[in-house]
């Protein structure tokens, strides 16, 4: 037990928050494993649009989450208290809005995506403004550098909706998709555990300085433009293959998609470290490269490694992952795989400039993000048209990025 203190008094905060990452990732893995042998590829389908949907969330979440993250650094006193009690009021707003166009077009989405029930949806809809608290929550935490608490949002969100989830797929005989979309609702609530409201008041006028406001403003603006470049890039591929191909094609695709995306969410938790660090870099006038060129060097080593892994062993992957149902898409795993790779590295170097400020590269994810939906319109003949056309826009993407960095890297 003394060894043990010992050991874990020598890891540092954002050692044992990597290991908290790593562990909601797996277990993120886990609870969409179980999805997919329990329901097979055709009811697994309208699963995977939830978590598709779910993934969507989460980067217009992020606008919050890195907006409060910054300026938790940037701000101190009562200038942060104000601050925080404004993106608040906004996410609460925000939320709401949102959640109530799922829950009125609920019908519509049905149709589009051709799922069996509309009410996973308006369940869906519900849940949305706890996720924009959380992401604001976090997002305080992630600022202060206090990752223990934000290690333990992500933590008691992944439990509760596996095990949530998996007991209402267990013992309660409803629509699986419906169940599914309960089980993530509930989730964004005990997500908010632990949370920091201390301070908080809805009611009184909130004012930040000309000068304040206007930094704030921008950054919100930049940073909900490149979020929705994310969720063009990372999410159209699964929606527009749950539109064009069938239940078959679509559920067996969305296994491939989730193993292939293991390097981009891994690659988040180093995100979640570059911004602030680069912000406070910055702030104290320091040189900001060498902290992009570490955790380029990270996901750039961990691309290889999967890559190399889904190339070598991708019927293995898929069968041991998801059963033998799916191992028809085994021959796409590693092509899959390393489209998301070179979307995670030019991510690390989007997420570097965004928190500089720089907006040429939102626009230039923007342009690609848009090509890549085009590419895929165009050209969806079969599964592997979709991949290729993904290599093809994430390779530009890549290029582009470092083209710009090179242009600035002098001023960096």
């Amino acid at each position: 037990m003394n060894t043990l203190r010992i050991v874990l008094k020598k890891v540092s905060p954002e050692q044992m928050f990597m290991a908290s990452v790593l562990l909601v990732n797996g277990g993120n893995y886990i609870y969409n494993l179980i999805l997919g042998r329990l329901l097979g590829p055709e009811s697994f389908a309208d699963a995977a649009l939830l978590i598709t949907l779910l993934l969507v969330l989460s980067f217009v979440g992020m606008t919050f989450q890195l907006a409060t993250a910054k300026f938790a650094v940037v701000f101190s006193g009562s200038e942060w208290m104000n601050f925080r009690n404004l993106i608040y009021r906004y996410a609460i707003i925000f939320g709401m809005v949102t959640g109530g166009l799922v829950v009125f077009f609920s019908k519509e989405m049905q149709l589009f995506f051709k799922t069996q029930t509309p009410y996973m949806f308006v369940v869906f809809g519900f849940g949305i403004p706890l996720y924009f608290l959380m992401s604001v929550n976090r997002g305080s935490f992630q600022g202060n550098l206090e990752f223990k608490n934000l290690s333990g949002t992500y933590q008691t969100e992944m439990w509760s909706r596996l095990i949530i989830t998996l007991a209402l797929l267990l013992f309660i005989p409803m629509e699986p998709a419906f169940i599914v979309a309960i089980g993530i609702s509930l989730s964004f609530l005990f997500g908010l555990i632990p949370s920091n409201f201390k301070g908080l008041s809805f009611s009184k006028p909130i004012i930040l300085q000309p000068q304040s406001s206007k930094r704030v403003s921008q950054f919100i603006i930049l940073t909900a433009c490149y979020e929705f470049t994310q969720i063009i890039i990372n999410n159209s591929d699964v929606l527009l293959v749950k539109h064009y191909f069938d239940e078959m094609d679509a559920g067996l695709y969305a296994s491939l998609a989730l193993i292939g995306r293991v390097v981009y969410f891994v690659a988040w938790m180093f995100v979640m470290l570059l911004l602030p660090a680069v912000v406070q870099k910055q702030k104290d006038g320091d040189p900001t490269a060498p902290i992009l060129f570490k955790y380029v060097g990270y996901v750039g080593l961990l691309s290889v490694s999967i890559v190399a892994v889904c190339y070598l062993f991708p019927e293995l992957i898929i069968t041991l992952m998801f059963g033998d149902a799916y191992v028809s898409v085994a021959g796409l795993l590693w092509q899959y795989a390393l489209a998301t790779s070179l979307f995670a590295i030019s991510n690390i170097f989007a997420y570097y400039f965004l928190s500089l400020d720089h907006y040429i590269p939102v626009i230039l994810s923007g342009v690609l993000g848009l090509s890549q939906i085009f590419l895929i319109v165009l050209f969806h003949e079969n599964l592997f048209n979709v991949v290729q056309m993904q290599i093809i826009s994430m390779a530009i993407l890549l290029v582009v990025q470092l083209i710009y960095f090179m242009k600035k890297r002098n001023s960096l």
